[in-house]
């Protein structure tokens, strides 16, 4: 790890150019670190100068761990060759990460520069949809044949397991690559030499379609407490393999985009430190001018029942505290079913136990604080305001809380993010839900024609 005290050192060999001082102090440094290291760096020149120094088995493991944008700007200022080095050097799955990001023209400079063998395994897994298993695998994996001897099989894993991504875990496939059983690098350590390894396996593993969305794969290794997870086609083939790695950076990349949906921003595709204030502005002002939109209903709804309004003016006191909690009971229904939706705890086909189970905590919910908000109404406008107030936080609330578990349910079925259902959306219907519940009522009780 580099320690902050010597940051200050290395930059300063950095602006005085004693590279051989840089390159011997960074040699053994990890590849993280490196990373955030080029980032502090502001001269451009500096920063490229820098990452030419590293060396080369390096400078491929702290190119994979800058984003897309410096990857990009590091790229253009690379020769051919350099880069040829760099992509040669870089894990399938993470150039195949930085193929997808670049721009058409890009992506194909750069495939011109690999090698045959690379260059197809690159177009290969860029033929997966988007947000596949297939773009995230990796081909380098171990496998062995079911006929083979333990002593065969670990000769094998030590002429080849060097280059690949894992050896951890041996997959076991036929002549033709099917996909057969996984087993653990213990099992074949602690095997007799004479043993086959048909002998030692138990036909029992998990896997994935290279079709799945990635998502799918981080609950399968959540579920299967997984650091490696064999990817075959449609005939049961073994293509490749997803690790650890890649899926934690699925599931923070997926969190992230949740949590930028729940409070209506589109999602950032760079470091919050790197956007622009017009890209900042771009992702958040078409939301806003949507909900405005929306929201223009609740002002249609005070109009419609100005004479009821005028008539017992002491309901204008109760607005804020009935929409404001609709909407936080509609956010908190929503915003728990959007995450059992993402973790696979709610499956799409138990909607009507989710439903009940709703109907049961938003009348238990509107009770609650609808008997709170009547003793506020007979308090401030008298008997018939509180029952005014008291039954609308009633009704508020069940029906908010409904809206906060179906809306959710509805987006998924129609193949929509359930995030977008959460916080400011939910909250804009509950208010125009909110109030027209609210001077119903209330013309209702109080007689108001």
């Amino acid at each position: 790890m580099i320690k902050a005290e010597l940051k200050p050192a290395i930059k300063a060999l950095i602006k005085g150019q004693q590279w051989p001082q840089v390159r011997e102090l960074l040699a053994d440094s990890p590849a993280p670190e490196l990373a955030d290291l080029l980032l502090d760096i502001e001269e451009k020149s500096d920063r490229v100068i820098l990452f030419r120094a590293l060396p080369r088995h390096l400078a491929a493991d702290v190119f994979s761990y800058l984003d897309s944008t410096h990857q990009d700007a590091l790229l253009r200022d690379l020769t051919d060759e350099e880069t040829r080095q760099l992509l040669a050097g870089l894990r399938p799955d993470d150039r195949t990460q930085l193929l997808e990001e670049l721009p058409g023209q890009a992506t194909q400079r750069l495939l011109n520069l690999l090698s045959p063998e690379d260059r197809r395994e690159a177009r290969q897994l860029l033929g997966y949809p988007e947000e596949s298993v297939g773009r995230l695998m990796t081909p380098d994996y171990v496998a062995v044949r079911p006929h083979w001897t333990i002593r065969r099989a670990l000769e094998h894993i030590r002429g080849i397991g060097k280059d690949r991504e894992t050896v951890d875990v041996i997959y076991v496939t036929d002549a033709s690559w099917k996909f057969l059983d996984t087993l653990p690098l213990r099992r074949f350590i602690l095997a007799s030499p004479d043993d086959t390894v048909e002998q030692i396996m138990d036909h029992s593993f998990v896997s994935v379609s290279a079709f799945d969305d990635r998502e799918h794969a981080v609950r399968v290794m959540q579920r299967y407490d997984l650091f490696a997870l064999p990817v075959v086609d449609s005939g049961g083939v073994l293509l490749g393999i997803v690790t650890v790695d890649d899926v934690m950076d699925v599931a923070e990349e997926e969190a992230t985009e949740d949590f930028h949906k729940v409070v209506a921003v589109a999602p950032l595709r760079m470091r919050y430190r790197d956007a622009t204030v017009w890209e900042m502005y771009n992702r958040r002002i078409g939301w806003l001018v949507g909900l405005v939109l929306i929201n223009l209903a609740s002002s249609g709804v005070i109009a419609a029942f100005e004479e009821t309004l005028a008539s017992a003016i002491a309901l204008a006191f109760f607005i804020p505290l009935l929409i404001d909690s609709g909407g936080n009971v509609g956010a908190q229904s929503a915003t728990l079913l959007v995450r059992a939706l993402a973790t696979g705890d709610v499956e799409l086909a138990l909607w009507k136990r989710a439903v009940l189970r709703e109907v049961g905590v938003g009348a238990a919910l509107g009770l609650t604080l609808g008997l709170v908000s009547a003793s506020l109404g007979v308090f401030r406008g008298g008997f018939e305001i509180g029952m005014v107030v008291g039954l609308t936080m009633i009704s508020v609330v069940v029906i908010a809380n409904l809206v906060g578990v179906i809306l959710p349910l509805v987006l998924t079925r129609l193949r929509i993010d359930p995030a977008v259902a959460s916080g400011p959306l939910i909250t804009s219907l509950a208010d125009v839900l909110g109030l027209l519940l609210y001077f119903s009522i209330a013309t209702w009780l109080l007689r108001i024609y």
